[in-house]
This record gives structure tokens, sequence and C-alpha cells, in this order.
């Protein structure tokens, strides 16, 4: 009986340092992948959502007055025309 409880004690430990290796390999590979994410993603630029949205509208305000401008100058041209 006591052969048998020895041999479960080291197949418990076994699998128990091997359980743990594992976890480690994991949490080293998620830690890894992460990094080299973070690297990839350091040469792009990103903006924030209120960023973007606020050049929307200068870029929609701008487009406006050049709409504003192109009628006064036809109309201006009519004149002289």
């Amino acid at each position: 009986m006591q052969s048998e409880n020895k041999i479960i004690s080291d197949f418990v430990k076994v699998a128990n340092s091997a359980a743990g290796t594992l976890a480690g390999m994991t949490r080293e590979a998620r830690d890894g992948a992460r990094e080299r994410m973070k690297e990839a993603m350091g040469g792009l630029d990103f903006v924030s959502r209120e960023e973007f949205d606020a050049v929307k509208d200068m870029a929609a305000k701008a487009r406006e007055k050049v709409d504003d401008l192109e009628a006064r100058i036809a109309a201006l041209e009519a004149k002289q025309g």
C-alpha cells in the first residue's frame, strides 16, 4: 500500500509541476504577444473620437465658407460680365 501511495504522490507532484510550467509559459507568451503588439502599434498615430469630430466639424465649416465665397465670386463676375 505504501508503494502505491508513493507512486500516486510522485504523479501528483509531476502533474502539479507540469501545470505550473504550463501556466508560466502561457503567461510568458501572453506578455510577449502584448509587447509585440505595443511595438507594432507604436508607429501608428491614432486620434481620439473627440479630435476626429472636431476636425470633421472644422472641415464642414470650411467647405461651407468655400461654397459661400464661390457664390460671391460668381455674383461679382456676373455683374462685371
